[in-house]
């Protein structure tokens, strides 16, 4: 009887792994996924291209956007940060719109939830028990859904729903976040009506540039950002989702205390304790990229170091450590700066070990 009653494995996205991978280290699992990344990204750009199933969803989407009131994007963890690169275009080009932490917004925010014109709920696993309860209480109404999971509860019950094509993930959020911002962007261009085929081809081929580059020098970004106690990291629009993923990154995968900030966030108030026991990760990159490098110099003159990600070339000094990531169009540095930080993961689990167990299954999800 224990045997019929026993629960079979909830394999992440349906599928078993194969038996190379449930034998593989947190570590080997992490660069094994970080570099899976430029060809789901591809995948991706080309199916929403050209798949008709996926044109005629993002049509769905489109018309609930065409209605009065602001866009919305919902998610948790590494999917609330993918949001940014949606909503921070659609504010942009002039059309109002949030990216909305799922579990503050179940609590606090249904009360006018129906001012939005379109919701859409962003969740990896698709079970995660905030976007399941938010389905259900919202009903289909002006909801959409992208997610990487089209077995989960939340896919079932969108009528509006797309997919993210990342494939199984098992260490931390790498092709998702990756895979989910991209998608995020696609929406929110077909939304405003603009191009987006050019522009997601160009950053689709600097990242896949820079990826080896990056990931070549991990040893000597983690040698150089050893010392520190404490690391900021800064972004602004669409890469301060890339922060706040890289803060996520970086902890969950070494245990390592690390913390997000916008540009202006970091200016007024983290700014003024900067000393010999910080390293800051400045993403200057997009239209304020100047204050970015602007930031990066009064870093140092507080003697804290500083890991600046730059479409320039910067000499390199005890106190900088340049890294140059080509310009790619707004919103997609939101995508290429975290190349960066994963690399720096990378040498420090690979130095110190990896906090963060592989997960193959889904476990009980709660809040």
């Amino acid at each position: 009887m224990n045997e019929v009653n026993r629960q079979a494995p909830r394999w992440i996205g349906g599928v078993q792994p194969p038996s190379e991978l449930l034998r593989a280290s947190g570590t080997q699992i992490f660069e094994i996924e970080c570099r899976e990344q430029p060809d789901r990204l591809r995948n991706l750009i080309h199916s929403y291209r050209g798949n008709a199933i996926l044109r005629a969803e993002l049509e769905k989407f489109r018309s609930l956007a065409s209605k009065e009131g602001p866009i919305f994007f919902i998610g948790m963890g590494a999917s609330f940060c993918s949001s940014f690169g949606g909503s921070v275009l659609l504010e942009t080009h002039g059309r109002l719109s949030f990216s909305i932490d799922a579990g503050e917004w179940l609590h606090y925010g249904r009360s006018v939830w129906s001012d939005a014109a379109l919701s859409v709920l962003l969740t990896t696993s698709g079970e995660s028990a905030e976007l399941v309860e938010l389905f259900k209480l919202a009903g289909s109404g002006g909801l959409g859904l992208l997610c990487n999971n089209s077995a989960s509860t939340c896919w079932n019950l969108a009528d509006k729903r797309l997919p993210i094509l990342a494939g199984p993930e098992y260490g931390n959020a790498t092709k998702t976040y990756t895979n989910a911002t991209a998608a995020s962007i696609i929406l929110a261009c077909e939304i405003l009506g603009r191009p987006w085929e050019e522009e997601a081809e160009q950053a689709a081929d600097v990242f896949a540039a820079s990826l080896d580059p990056i990931f070549a020098v991990r040893g000597e970004l983690e040698a150089f950002c050893r010392p520190a106690i404490n690391t900021e990291i800064i972004g602004r629009g669409a890469a301060y989702g890339a922060a706040i993923m890289s803060a996520l990154c970086i902890r969950e995968m070494t245990g390592h205390r690390a913390a997000a900030h916008t540009g202006a966030g970091f200016k007024h108030g983290p700014n003024l304790d900067v000393d010999g026991s910080h390293v800051a990760i400045i993403f200057a990159l997009g239209r304020a990229a100047t204050l970015g490098i602007k930031l990066a110099e009064e870093c140092n003159r507080r003697k804290g170091k500083v890991v600046l990600v730059t479409a320039e070339d910067r000499d390199r000094t005890e106190s900088l450590f340049p890294v140059r990531v080509d310009a790619v169009p707004e919103p997609w540095e939101g995508i290429t700066s975290l190349l960066v930080s994963q690399s720096l993961t990378l040498g420090m689990v690979e130095r110190n070990g990896c906090r963060l167990p592989p997960r193959f299954q889904y476990g009980v999800m709660e809040q």
